[in-house]
């Protein structure tokens, strides 16, 4: 028998977790231990379990002891391998369907803690001035120390137009934080677009969910009705604090670029479980000229596509190294009323066969912001390669980087840096002709 499963990508966890619908085996005997060595584990975790019954100070209930156990089993594997009770299953459901109450922020474990990968672009979040890299530490005085990301998020969602406190700790400040929002619903588009001047389409990718593709679809054919062909100098794809999402999504959108051509390879334990994903649908921007912008809050899907347009040379990459999450988790729903298993499966690869897992891509054009005195030392997100227990890389392992996106578009030297590109006022050796 098989069951349902899902694969995703991406660093975020609880506000957002897209993911695509695959097959993959269910749990079977033909899964089971099958030498002593693991029958005598499992022995000892049986006895470990009769003896807290019997013997704990307090009377233990007999399911939170074997979830306990299942989450330690999943946390000690790597950062992104979890376990979701029910009610944190449904909760991820709720929130992929497109709305909920929330203050829109991404987050993922550190340590004790949790760290906001990026707040969600027009949310109470980024409106507020949280921004990657920020600790949470308490919501609403509730220590988190020991809380589960999918708690976490809990916390935070709530009945819209009401107030939650968060308290956080930022690199460079020598005292907590506290932030009060109220909460909206959160809409989980994922494209925004406009035109500069009048002769260059900016797209602005936040995630990747599932109306990503069709949401660039009709972002670039409004760009193409609006400005005529012949005096469209290129587009600019905005990935900056994109933390990820579908690999489905992911594929397609590059797909909207690139004529044809490989976007990725996902290699697991097995050559069964290696597959390799081509571009289709033709490239919807005829050939333009690409600039993408990326930087340490870039992750996971958001790598491919800048992975798969650099090595196409279909792109010119510019900003600060990405975030160097190079794995792939796949999704598997454990039946009514018992949750779902997110396990690491596979690692990608860029189609130069390169993996980016703890080293993140970097641009061809490095550009750092000016950050504000008042937020420097906290403008760095730690990357991959920082979080304990990932995945080694298959080279030397690099740290994470600035992730700062200045509010005002005149402060933002990338971008600036992008446009002067596609206008020919500054030149690189990978923009295309």
């Amino acid at each position: 028998m098989r069951k349902a499963s899902l694969r995703l990508l991406g660093v975020a966890a609880g506000t957002i977790l897209s993911f695509l619908v695959i097959q993959a085996p269910g749990f079977s005997a033909a899964h089971a231990a099958t030498d002593g060595d693991t029958y005598s584990q499992l022995n000892l975790l049986g006895e470990v379990f009769e003896r807290l019954k019997r013997e704990h100070v307090e009377k233990v209930d007999d399911a939170k002891l074997v979830e306990g156990a299942i989450k330690g089993m999943l946390e000690s594997l790597d950062p992104h391998s979890r376990y979701m009770d029910a009610k944190a299953w449904r909760d991820m459901q709720v929130t992929t369907s497109g709305e909920f109450g929330g203050v829109g922020v991404e987050i993922t474990a550190e340590d004790d803690l949790v760290q906001v990968i990026a707040p969600l672009d027009g949310t109470p979040a980024a409106r507020a001035g949280i921004m990657s890299g920020d600790l949470i530490t308490h919501i609403d005085d509730r220590s988190i120390h020991g809380v589960s990301l999918e708690e976490v998020s809990e916390w935070m969602k709530g009945p819209i137009n009401t107030q939650v406190r968060l308290k956080v700790i930022r690199k460079g400040v020598d005292v907590p934080v506290d932030i009060a929002l109220t909460r909206e619903v959160i809409r989980l588009r994922s494209v925004s677009y406009r035109i500069d001047g009048d002769d260059i389409g900016y797209v602005r990718i936040s995630r990747f969910s599932e109306q990503t593709t069709s949401e660039l679809h009709k972002a670039l054919a409004d760009i193409a009705k609006r400005i005529p062909r012949e005096k469209l100098s290129g587009y600019v794809v905005d990935l900056r604090n994109n933390p990820g999402g579908l690999l489905e999504q992911a594929v397609s959108v590059s797909s909207a670029f690139m004529a044809r051509g490989e976007v990725v390879s996902i290699r697991g334990r097995s050559a069964a479980d290696s597959q390799r994903f081509t571009a289709r649908g033709g490239d919807l921007t005829r050939g333009k000229p690409l600039v993408v912008l990326i930087n340490g809050g870039s992750a996971s899907a958001s790598e491919i596509v800048a992975g798969a347009l650099h090595d196409h040379k279909r792109a010119t990459l510019v900003g600060t190294r990405s975030f160097g999450k190079g794995s792939v988790q796949t999704l598997i729903p454990l039946g009514t009323s018992k949750g779902a298993l997110a396990i690491t499966t596979a690692r990608y690869f860029t189609p130069s066969g390169r993996s980016i897992q703890a080293q993140g891509i970097m641009p061809d054009l490095e550009i750092l912001q000016d950050v504000p005195d008042a937020l420097k030392g906290r403008s760095d997100v730690q990357g991959e390669a920082s979080m304990p227990g990932h995945l080694s890389g298959d080279s030397e392992e690099r740290p994470g980087s600035q992730s700062y996106v200045p509010r005002e578009e005149r402060d933002d030297k990338a971008l600036s840096t992008a446009f002067s590109l596609l206008r020919g006022s500054v030149s690189a050796r990978a923009v295309p002709n």
